[in-house]
């Protein structure tokens, strides 16, 4: 198995490497701080065309793959999360729901904005009593009166659900009873604005903190029937599909997060000095470093081979849940040992790593927890 990139993919992934180091990185700490949105930034990710990586150029896209998105996702991720995660989130769950399951009408309409970066989209599933028990905590229903849907509910910890460039919230609710007295689950596409949606205040978060995340309500909030995304009652089951993908994306970014939080050790233990030289001659830290080293290497060729079993067509949901398994715990880890590398100054936010240690907490939360991964595993070794 060749794990080697191609000339075009490392030309691209060089790029958003240049491009992450020159416009984002200094200015993440800024908006790390202030917790803003970065316009500025996501408007030149535009113009670089990382919203439409995945998609057919007929759609606005730049004609690429999912593995395309993954590489900008990792290089994005050692410099800043909220950047990353922001297009990770406006892809993976804003713009490739509607590829996947809508009309061409459906994709005519907003796959263009989506992937050119204009608009932003927004998917509304996770509830504040749900958490992990998606389907089973959902409350938010959504029923038919004559040629429109009224929906209502809440929804929490939704990604770029109110920022000045979202135009489209994707909800997840409750339109019926299955045969067998389970829940009906569909999806709708909400344009923004409509009467009834209404976002809230940005939460207070520890990290991401320059993303947008809120809590988002429909309150007899109606839409047209033709709203419906996919078919009637398949609304849960195609998301769970979209957060396998979401899986192997979000592995690239913890990879990410984890290899900057390695290329910051590596230049400052050859910076910093004590005891008469610089703390990289110790044995103890060559060990750190290196075992960051390590980790991080089983983590990128974890997120490789389940891309590559997705883009050929083959079952990764097994491989999705041990690379997000696998890499959020290597960015978590690697994060707190170059918080401790560093010392005192690691406690700093003016560090990279402050904020890296920050940041690689929810990773190990969000689109499915560590417990989840796991759950994931089991049942498809037939446990």
């Amino acid at each position: 198995m060749d794990t080697a990139l191609t000339a075009e993919q490392e030309d691209f992934r060089r790029t958003v490497e240049e491009f992450a180091r020159d416009v984002v990185a200094p200015k993440a700490a800024a908006y790390d701080e202030a917790g803003e949105f970065p316009y500025d930034i996501v408007a030149q990710m535009a113009a670089l065309g990382l919203f439409g990586l995945p998609f057919p150029e007929e759609y606005g896209g730049a004609g690429g793959d999912y593995f395309a998105l993954c590489l900008a996702l990792e290089e994005l991720g050692r410099v800043d999360s909220s950047v990353a995660i922001t297009l990770e989130a406006a892809v993976g769950l804003g713009a490739m729901p509607v590829y996947r399951w809508g009309t061409e009408e459906q994709k005519r309409e907003w796959l263009p904005k989506l992937a050119g970066g204009t608009a932003l989209g927004a998917f509304g599933l996770t509830e504040p009593g749900g958490g992990s028990d998606a389907a089973g905590g959902m409350r938010t229903t959504a029923r038919l009166d004559g040629d429109e849907w009224v929906i209502n509910g809440t929804k929490a910890f939704i990604t770029n659900g109110g920022t000045d460039l979202t135009q489209l919230v994707t909800v997840c609710a409750i339109t019926g009873q299955q045969d067998d007295g389970g829940k009906e689950i569909s999806t709708i596409l909400v344009p923004v604005p409509t009467a009834g949606f209404t976002a809230s205040k940005k939460y207070s978060k520890v990290g991401w903190r320059a993303s947008d995340t809120r809590e988002l309500s429909f309150t007899d909030c109606r839409v047209p029937a033709g709203n419906l995304l996919g078919a009637r009652g398949k609304g849960f089951h195609n998301f769970m599909s979209t957060l396998d993908e979401g899986r192997v994306a979000i592995s690239a970014l913890a990879v990410g997060l984890a290899q900057g939080c390695l290329d910051e050790c590596l230049r400052y233990v050859r910076e910093r000095e004590a005891f008469g030289g610089p703390i990289g001659r110790f044995q103890s830290i060559q060990f750190t470093v290196a075992d960051m080293a390590a980790r991080v290497h089983t983590a990128r060729l974890a997120y490789y081979d389940a891309a590559a079993r997705m883009l050929a067509g083959k079952p990764f949901t097994r491989q999705a849940a041990i690379a997000k398994l696998h890499a959020s715990d290597v960015a978590v880890t690697c994060a707190r040992d170059a918080t401790q590398v560093f010392g005192g100054y690691g406690f700093m936010n003016e560090y990279p790593v402050a904020r890296h240690y920050r940041d690689s907490k929810v990773l190990e939360i969000g689109e499915g927890t560590t417990e989840v991964q796991l759950m994931l595993i089991a049942r498809q070794l037939g446990l």
